[in-house]
């Protein structure tokens, strides 16, 4: 799952004049005289600290942030991202929930929440979150959410809807990771080796290549007969991913 782009602009709301310290460290000057104006500037700051790895800051920010208003919803949805980040499942749950309560029909809320879901062996609850944010007609990225929900398909083993929330996903955004590399995985167990191989292959050449793509190509490669691409790429994953239970397999000639 990516995290939310980092939010540090200058924001000019009526109100008193305040300061606000950016993640760069110098200063955000800005009018945020009511609640809900402050509450948006301290979960954007947040969101910005979030984005570089500083949860602690974050935190504290986003306790600004529902202070100031605790109707505030995007405040707990970040909330619930900082929270799954620092593996408290409770917390993550519960502000997610709170978000979801003020604002049911927000689409990023009910993909991240979903997501979380997906995360803790709870697939099955995890696609009518999914499904909500995509009834949303102002989602901004539903392709996101058709990859997220191939992907907890895939683990619920419904190799039927994964295939078509991938094949969505990708007719919105042939680029999209997760369904490129979920959609060659059904590909190569369907025996269709052709379309598996382009959609690896297209994986691995726009994003680093991670030891699961490493392991398909692997045996896209051997049941194709291609031994000098098949040890290729083996010995990519050996070298990049040696602990990888993907190596491991391929130690033990568990291609299938």
């Amino acid at each position: 799952m990516t995290r939310l782009a980092a939010l540090a602009a200058l924001l000019l709301i009526a109100g008193c004049a305040t300061k606000e310290q950016d993640p760069s460290g110098g200063t955000i000057v800005g009018e945020v005289g009511d609640p809900r104006n402050r509450a948006r500037v301290h979960t954007e700051l947040a969101g910005a600290y979030y984005e570089r790895g500083n949860l602690g800051v974050a935190l504290d920010e986003l306790r600004h942030a529902t202070t100031a208003d605790p109707s505030y919803a995007q405040a707990y949805g970040l909330l619930g991202l900082v929270h799954m980040e620092l593996k408290e499942p409770r917390e993550a749950e519960s502000s997610f929930q709170r978000g979801l309560r003020l604002s049911p029909n927000d689409a990023d809320l009910n993909h991240n929440f979903g997501w979380f879901l997906c995360q803790n062996g709870r697939e099955p609850e995890s696609i009518k979150y999914f499904l909500q944010a995509l009834r949303n007609p102002l989602y901004a990225s539903p392709w996101r959410t058709y990859s997220a929900a191939g992907v907890c398909s895939m683990r619920m083993k419904n190799a039927k809807d994964a295939e078509e929330f991938f094949q969505r996903a990708l007719k919105l955004d042939p680029d999209e990771p997760s369904a490129l590399l979920g959609l060659g995985q059904i590909r190569y167990r369907q025996g269709n080796i052709g379309d598996a191989r382009k959609l690896v292959s297209r994986y691995n050449k726009l994003v680093s290549p991670s030891a699961e793509s490493l392991w398909l190509a692997v045996r896209i490669e051997r049941r194709s007969g291609e031994r000098v691409a098949e040890q290729s790429y083996a010995t990519q994953l050996r070298r990049r991913f040696p602990g990888s239970p993907e190596y491991q397999a391929l130690q033990q000639g568990q291609y299938d």
